[in-house]
């Protein structure tokens, strides 16, 4: 039988780090592969069975994977930071689907939840919640929404420097990311589901964020407030 690449990129081997999980119909969950180069960066693989959405386009459903693929090279366009993507495909195997999704690992990179964890740096706070407010601005002027907005899928690489710190952000797990016209919706969407589910964050910190926000976005839509 032949072996294709998506074969090999399924049976690679892994340890399941987001155990699969049932949703949507189907299966879907994240392996971090085995490394055969240590020199290069470790690579996730995202396996779904089954696992699908419906749109007026696709009645009768399409793996939620082709979204994500969508949505990251368009977060790519936008200047966005997102995982490196290495492989993405879906196939139909037995009447039912199978999807999968490889990124690089974000090297230097921790998520906004962990990355609150007992860091009590002011400066580089204010740091953060800047380039974060920049980032969600940027991404809902162009008429999209994250639609998962959680510390755990918001990262962070930050290279201290006192007044001079460089700050990255990246977002990740964008399989319920969607074109969102109305700037409000999307700002209230994301914004809303970040308060909801902020843990160590805050409240002053969010306040910060919303106010960073509203700046990145004055002038462009008359200041207008989330």
């Amino acid at each position: 039988m032949l072996t294709t690449e998506f074969d090999r990129w399924w049976n690679s081997p892994g340890s399941w780090v987001e155990p699969a999980n049932q949703r949507r119909g189907g299966e879907s969950g994240v392996r971090l592969l085995q490394q055969r180069d240590p020199a290069r960066a470790p690579l996730y693989c995202k396996r779904q069975t089954g696992h699908t959405y419906r749109t007026l386009l696709h009645p009768f459903g399409r793996p939620t994977i082709l979204r994500e693929l969508h949505a990251y090279r368009a977060f790519a366009r936008l200047g966005i930071r997102t995982p490196q993507l290495v492989y993405c495909a879906a196939r139909r195997q037995q009447g039912g689907w199978q999807a999968l999704l490889v990124t690089e690992a974000l090297q230097g990179f921790v998520s906004l939840e962990q990355w609150y964890v007992g860091n009590e740096d002011r400066t580089l706070r204010e740091a953060v919640l800047q380039q974060l407010a920049t980032t969600l601005a940027r991404l809902h002027l162009s008429g999209w929404q994250h639609g998962c907005c959680y510390p755990k899928h918001i990262f962070v690489k930050v290279e201290e420097g006192g007044a001079n710190s460089q700050v990255e952000i990246a977002l990740l797990d964008l399989e319920k990311s969607r074109r969102r016209w109305s700037l409000k919706r999307a700002s209230r969407h994301d914004l809303g589901q970040l308060e909801r589910h902020r843990g160590n964050i805050p409240e002053s910190d969010l306040l910060q964020l919303r106010q960073a926000y509203c700046q990145a976005l004055d002038g462009v839509r008359g200041g207008w407030q989330p």
